[in-house]
């Protein structure tokens, strides 16, 4: 998901990627094989790719976005905003200001597959966020935006795997 690679982390997060989860600001290019779903979280999401997949038009949204992307355009899906808001209040029971785009990711896959192994996602040993890929001095900053309710979406996440709904696999 996001600008997360796989490359030289398979040990942390598989070999395997059958869909890449993105908004516009996360945006990466993407193999021939792989399915983009995109997470509009603005309507201005949904206009940036489709202009991302012709004309490179948008070129801005909050931030600058790359303008184009390489992406198979058959394989292109849009995450349901109604999804989005049934996840939001009835599995986070609305805490924080959002879910986490992991934490979408998550629940989208475990609707649409009969098994899910999770690799590189959740706390490290000290409860803090992160991204894998990344020397993050600043992983407890997650918890403290208050754009996403880590701690509560990591309890989520440890509940699924108890009830043997996901495997986590931890690099870590």
């Amino acid at each position: 998901m996001n600008m997360a690679p796989t490359s030289g982390f398979e040990e942390d997060v598989g070999s395997q990627t059958t869909h890449h989860v993105m908004y516009p600001e996360s945006a990466i290019d993407l193999d021939n094989t792989t399915s983009l779903l995109l997470i509009p979280f603005k309507t201005l999401d949904l206009q940036w790719i489709t202009s991302a997949l012709t004309t490179g038009s948008i070129k801005h949204t909050y931030i600058p976005v790359q303008s184009r992307i390489k992406a198979n355009k058959n394989r292109v899906l849009i995450y349901s905003p109604t999804f989005f808001k049934y996840v939001y209040d009835a599995w986070l029971e609305s805490h924080g200001r959002y879910p986490s785009t992991g934490f979408l990711s998550l629940l989208f896959a475990i609707h649409i597959c009969d098994k899910v192994n999770v690799y590189g996602f959740g706390a490290d040993q000290y409860g803090n966020w992160h991204h894998y890929w990344e020397e993050n001095h600043q992983g407890g900053a997650f918890r403290h935006t208050g754009v996403h309710d880590a701690d509560y979406e990591y309890n989520v996440t440890l509940l699924l795997a108890e009830k043997h709904k996901i495997k986590i696999f931890k690099g870590f």
